[in-house]
């Protein structure tokens, strides 16, 4: 018999498809890429901390993290971040500062095209 692969949590298995059929329906290479990262192991999947939002960004940006984000480090410009999950303190960051924390379900639907988007990881 096979083992299965791919995710076991069934909130992230239902993003996954979702981001898929966005996808195939908007032709959104954003989200197919976000997809294929979300589908990686867990050790595989990305960590940022808010410092490296914090470095790469501007104000008014619209982030995409295909992980986690987590609370080190500071923001000084608010943002909208959308990931899988988020840290109590990064979620206190960013809203600190005006931003808005936004799961990646919530972004694909509002910006089904994925345009002005970065993908930080």
């Amino acid at each position: 018999m096979v083992k299965r692969t791919g995710p076991t949590n069934i909130v992230l298995r239902k993003t996954i498809r979702l981001l898929r059929k966005i996808a195939r329906e908007n032709n959104s290479a954003l989200w197919k890429d976000i997809a294929e990262r979300l589908e990686k192991p867990r050790r595989q999947r990305v960590a940022v901390n808010i410092s490296k939002i914090n470095r790469y960004t501007q104000e008014g940006d619209v982030v995409v993290v295909p992980g986690k984000v987590l609370g080190m480090g500071s923001l000084n410009h608010s943002v909208t971040v959308a990931a899988i999950s988020f840290s109590s303190s990064a979620i206190e960051k960013i809203t600190k500062v005006g931003g808005k924390c936004l799961h990646i379900i919530e972004l694909a639907l509002n910006n089904p095209k994925g345009s002005n988007i970065k993908i930080i990881q």
